[in-house]
Parts: structure tokens; C-alpha cells; sequence
């Protein structure tokens, strides 16, 4: 299987591109971004790009059984045009390329808890991802959309933003008790990346958008 990981300096990027190395039945994982990973594996290649929205020339597009969108910016200070730009028209922009090449290729998105499906909500940051989860829906791939609540880093992995960084350090700490008291409803970086890889293998069945119970269960 070959799998196509953008947003893989970001934490839950992080997370995905490990349990791809992992798995077995993984034999090439292509990293697409604007910036580089530092990851050195025999199974990993990267693209280094400034430019997200031109793929047309990358050939390592080609030949993709699924594609992990881990690519994210936090809303705060943005307009809603700017944070439209970047979640809505550079996923869609991807997932154009990724299908024009590999129709039947799966498309795992990471969106939000609370994304509104609606898409008429007060909300900035959850109608635009609501509108970027229901084009994925409607369009040509194989989509899935993961709606991730508390995220906690595994193995490393670790938020380029400072503020949360020092959030995750604090709440390290109480992940035991957090789990004890939510139970399914907080994830990891590890959990993600294995549901995105359930989904590829065809285990996503016909539930098209994820909470955190449903990435946990699936995940084991």
C-alpha cells in the first residue's frame, strides 16, 4: 500500500507517518508539505513544496491507494476568508489532484469536534470545516472525515503551536484521569494514525464521519 501523509510536521502528522512506517502492509509513505520532516526510513519519500495548491507536476501523486490529510491551522486571529483559504480551498485543491490520479483512493481527513455540518452555525472555524468535510463527502474519493475531541501526543509527536505545546505538557500529567473520567472520548496521535489505516484497509464500513469513540474502536 502507498500512502500519502500532508501535514506531517504537525502533531497528529507526526502520529500518522509513525504507525504508517509501522505497518506492514505499508511499503511507501510520501510526504507532502512545505516544509521538511526530518524522518529518515527506507519506506519514507518526501516533497517539499511552497506551493500545496500546484501538484500537477509531482509525480509521487501517482499510484496512491490512500491519501491522510492531517493539515490544519488554528482559527484564532484569522478571518474567516483567510482560514477558507487554507481548509476549505487547499483541501479541496489536494483532493482534486489525489483523484484525478487515483479515483478509488481513500481520502482520510482530520476535521474537529464540533464541525458543523449545517454550515450556517456562528462559528467561524466549525462552518468551514462542516462545508470542507460535506464537498469531501459529495466528491469522487473515497472519504472519510476523523472529528478528533482531546488529542493526546504519543512517541514524540509534538504541536508546532507554542501554546499548545505547553497545554499537552500539562495535561500529560492528568491523562490518566482524563481517561479514566472520558473514557472514548479523547484519542492519541498512535490511535489516529491506526483508524486512518483501518479505513484504507476497507474496515470503515458505512460510517463516513469519525468522533473519537468510533477512531478508538476502530483503531483496536
Amino acid at each position: 500500500m502507498k500512502v500519502l501523509v500532508f501535514g506531517a510536521t504537525g502533531m497528529v502528522g507526526q502520529g500518522v507517518v509513525r504507525e504508517c512506517l509501522l505497518a506492514p502492509d505499508v511499503g511507501a509513505v510520501v510526504a507532502v508539505g512545505r516544509s521538511a520532516t526530518g524522518v529518515e526510513d527506507p519506506k519514507f519519500h518526501e516533497v517539499v513544496r511552497s506551493d500545496l495548491t500546484d501538484l500537477a507536476d509531482v509525480a509521487e501523486l501517482s499510484g496512491v491507494d490512500a491519501c491522510f490529510f492531517c493539515l490544519g491551522v488554528p482559527s484564532a486571529r484569522m478571518s474567516e476568508a483567510d482560514y477558507t483559504r487554507i481548509t476549505y480551498e487547499l483541501t479541496m485543491s489536494v483532493a482534486g489532484a489525489v483523484a484525478a490520479r487515483n479515483p478509488s483512493a481513500v481520502f482520510g481527513y482530520v476535521s474537529g469536534q464540533g464541525a458543523d455540518s449545517t454550515e450556517k452555525g456562528r462559528v467561524m472555524w466549525a462552518r468551514v470545516r462542516g462545508r470542507t468535510e460535506n464537498a469531501l463527502l459529495a466528491g469522487p474519493l473515497d472519504a472519510y472525515i476523523l472529528r478528533p475531541g482531546y488529542i493526546q501526543p504519543l512517541h514524540g509527536a509534538r504541536s508546532k503551536v507554542t501554546l499548545y505545546r505547553t497545554l499537552y505538557r500539562v495535561t500529560s500529567l492528568l491523562y490518566p484521569l482524563l481517561r479514566l473520567l472520558a473514557r472514548d472520548h479523547i484519542t492519541t496521535t498512535e490511535t489516529i494514525g491506526r483508524a486512518m489505516l483501518a479505513l484504507a484497509r476497507g474496515r470503515g464500513g458505512d460510517t463516513r464521519i469519525l468522533n473519537s469513540p468510533e477512531m478508538n474502536a476502530l483503531a483496536r
